[in-house]
């Protein structure tokens, strides 16, 4: 593994051109418990860029690969035509979407994360799409631990969660599609991060 560091990523996004109209969209792709919405939020902060999460989008359990054409119509579409997205995220608790509506200005730099962020549909208009990944134990560990993990029903759901989302990546091929491949399992500095695998685009010279 070889380090990278968020502000030389940042650089590169800056550099690279947008592709959902004047949005240069940034996807955080990987399996739940990975370590993604840490790496987002770095990152984030490096571009001072707004973060879509797409478990906001989720209608509940049913909604872990259903939310798409909600990102399309609330966020994605307003974003490419220059305008703003809104939404309302989902709680959980109340099992409805509430609350004030979010939104995000069609800025320079757009990070989209969740799983299915990069997937094919979307690589077209992605300026970059990273994969977080992290071994299964470690996954499941942090999963239970942040979602209420002594609950016998949520175990059971999570389950069935963990096998989707094996299959839609066997499917997608997102990692192997993915400009980078990180390591959310590894622990250092804030600003860096651990690389398992470069694209061509982002070889050594532009990310050492």
């Amino acid at each position: 593994m070889t380090a990278g560091t968020y502000a030389d990523l940042a650089v590169l996004v800056r550099g690279r051109p947008p592709r959902l109209g004047d949005v240069r969209l940034v996807a955080v792709d990987g399996p739940s418990g990975a370590g993604k919405t840490v790496f987002a939020g770095r990152l984030a902060a490096a571009l001072a860029a707004p973060v879509v999460h797409t478990d906001d989008l989720l209608d509940g359990w049913a909604g872990q690969f259903t939310f798409w054409d909600r990102l399309e119509e609330q966020v994605l579409r307003p974003l490419r035509h220059g305008r703003p997205a809104r939404y309302q995220r989902y709680s959980w608790y109340r099992r409805q979407f509430s609350g004030p509506p979010v939104v995000v200005p069609p800025a320079p730099v757009v990070v989209l994360e969740g799983v299915s962020a990069a997937r094919h549909a979307l690589r077209p208009e992605l300026t970059l799409a990273v994969f977080v990944q992290a071994p299964s134990e470690l996954r499941l560990s942090r999963a239970l631990a942040r979602d209420h993990g002594d609950d016998v029903a949520f175990q059971a759901y999570l389950e069935r969660w963990r096998a989707a989302e094996d299959r839609h990546f066997a499917e997608d091929r997102t990692a192997a599609h993915a400009d980078l491949v990180v390591d959310g399992a590894a622990e250092g500095p804030a600003d860096r991060f651990e690389v398992l695998r470069r694209g061509h685009a982002t070889g050594p010279r532009t990310l050492a």
